[in-house]
């Protein structure tokens, strides 16, 4: 198996390099997607993020309020700690299951936005780093409905170009 670590900042076009990648034929774990999961309506993290937050990270159907979480979590370096200490766990171990389920002569692209903050990229044989322009990525954001201080926030909240590249094997 060939495992391959797939990063870049918001915005910088990573899903589409993984849908690239998986036409291809590579199997695409998609960390972004299993986060998702890990915190929807009746799960452990859920409960664990409510839990640590507070009923107000919860929309009126009992599902994660994104908005709400993000406005506490963001800009506050503490609460986005406490955040991924649940989450992240959950992610990797979801993650795990998925790649040893794959074929022994598999290609797995893992896409792991955090891969750099998480102290990842040693796990895999090949890391794939996606750059663009900040402000192409601002306007990538502001076009998911960020608005660009948002979107701002966010860029500066993860690792930089730089030290993505110092763990990259390809750019």
């Amino acid at each position: 198996m060939l495992r391959i670590g797939l990063t870049g900042g918001i915005g910088s076009g990573k899903s589409t390099v993984a849908a690239l990648l998986a036409e291809r034929g590579a199997q695409v774990v998609d960390a972004d997607r299993i986060a998702r999961e890990v915190v929807e309506p009746g799960t452990p993290g859920l409960a664990a993020v409510a839990a640590e937050f507070g009923e107000g990270v919860l929309a009126a159907d009992g599902a994660l309020d994104r908005g709400a979480l993000a406005s506490i979590v963001f800009g506050d370096t503490a609460a986005r700690a406490r955040l991924d200490g649940i989450v992240h766990p959950l992610v990797r171990a979801r993650a795990a299951e998925l790649v040893a389920a794959a074929p022994a002569d598999a290609v797995v692209v893992q896409d792991v936005p955090l891969l750099v903050e998480t102290g990842q990229a040693g796990s895999y044989d090949l890391v794939l780093v996606v750059e663009a322009d900040p402000d192409t990525r601002v306007q990538r954001l502001v076009g998911r409905g960020l608005s660009a201080e948002d979107a701002r926030a966010r860029m500066a909240s993860q690792a930089s170009d730089e030290e993505r590249r110092a763990v990259a094997d390809v750019v």
